[in-house]
């Protein structure tokens, strides 16, 4: 929910900014390897100014101290293994940022997955049309309950399960699913049905309820289904389910308007993305590029799925000599930026959205964060 300039600049949050960097980048979206979200500080503590990397680094410490930023986000998480001691020898930029009281947030490969992302901002910065993540991205989390129960009841346990939590679907509520059909039973000899007579083998009309619920709120829905339902022992099943989010996953692929030249296209990405320099390598033919993949930051993983959607070309930070080998074998024109260099582009996009959920907060992006390498 958007607050007034008046509203931030007495109550801003870190929460806030956590809740506003969520929206942009859902965690539920990054790799399950991955370490995204608030890694150190206090969600209660006021922040006025946030400040943007790819690293936190030395530089960008110092950088955040000057400007006295009271939030860092790093895109890397400073926090990815886990960490068995925080001295200045160990850890040395982890133990810096709590001595100088910086929270810090990173939104990593949630971020690559988002609509609007890494992936999307390279895909745009290259020209692409007709842009779909190459690899769709996958969420669990999410159940579906289905229970049988006689039509007269059917109004009464719905609205229960959904007193608990259950039938959200995106911005709808009280959604659900019925069908007819028909039960059979045949009660023990210590049951008490609440239709027809122990003992003896019973048919009954039946709706089929099924109804969406949270994961973590399954065991509530159920209690409520059978503390409404009419039965001694209604018949209640749970199925996991998966959802595939519009958009959303590792990596994109698209079309250029026109087929390019390789050298054309080459200093078209260098010119956007700022670089004088890159690693390219082709096949022995290339012909015009037409179809074009990105993948920001290593695409050691994902390679292969950039050759299966038929990718001419892949955009991304950093290939190995072995995997690039590889690629270009199969046919596929390889260019490397740099790993953050194929990142920090997004850092712009990132911190305007912020800054338009949160307005009055102070959105800066670092100005000493860089690339380690340089290709002299």
């Amino acid at each position: 929910m958007r607050m007034s300039k008046a509203q931030l600049n007495s109550q801003m949050k870190v929460r806030d900014v956590v809740g506003a960097l969520e929206a942009i980048a859902p965690p539920q979206l990054a790799e399950e390897w991955d370490n995204v979200g608030l890694l150190v500080g206090d969600a209660d503590l006021a922040v006025k100014r946030v400040l943007l990397c790819i690293d936190l680094t030395p530089p960008v410490l110092a950088e955040a101290r000057r400007l006295q930023a009271e939030m860092v986000m790093a895109y890397h998480p400073p926090i990815f293994k886990g960490v068995s001691r925080v001295t200045a020898q160990a850890a040395p930029a982890l133990y810096q940022a709590l001595r100088a009281g910086l929270s810090l947030y990173s939104v990593h490969t949630a971020f690559d997955s988002a609509v609007g992302g890494a992936n999307d901002v390279l895909a745009g910065a290259v020209g692409l049309q007709n842009v779909r993540p190459l690899v769709a991205a996958r969420q669990g989390g999410g159940c579906k309950i289905v229970v049988f129960v006689p039509d007269d009841d059917v109004q009464r346990v719905s609205a229960a399960a959904f007193a608990a939590g259950a039938g959200r679907i995106g911005d709808y509520s009280q959604c659900a699913f019925f069908s007819h059909g028909i039960g059979t039973f045949l009660g023990g000899p210590r049951s008490h049905p609440a239709l027809g007579r122990a003992g003896r083998r019973e048919a009954a009309e039946e709706v089929r309820l099924e109804i969406v619920a949270p994961r973590g709120a399954a065991g509530e829905v159920c209690r409520a289904i059978r503390q409404a339902h009419p039965y001694e022992t209604p018949a209640i099943e749970v199925y996991s389910l998966e959802t595939f989010p519009e958009g959303c996953g590792v990596g994109r692929i698209g079309q250029l308007p026109q087929p390019m030249r390789v050298e054309r296209l080459v200093a078209r990405i260098k010119r956007r993305l700022g670089v004088s320099k890159l690693q390219l390598a082709r096949p022995a033919r290339v012909g015009a590029i037409r179809t074009v993949a990105c993948i920001a930051g290593a695409a050691r993983r994902d390679y292969p799925s950039a050759i299966a959607a038929g990718a001419q070309l892949l955009l991304t930070g950093e290939l190995p000599h072995h995997d690039a080998l590889a690629a270009t074998a199969a046919g596929l024109t390889v260019v490397c930026v740099g790993h953050s260099n194929s990142e920090r582009i997004a850092l712009g996009s990132l911190g305007q959205r912020l800054a338009s959920l949160l307005p009055g907060l102070k959105v800066t992006q670092s100005a000493s964060d860089r690339d380690p390498y340089e290709i002299a």
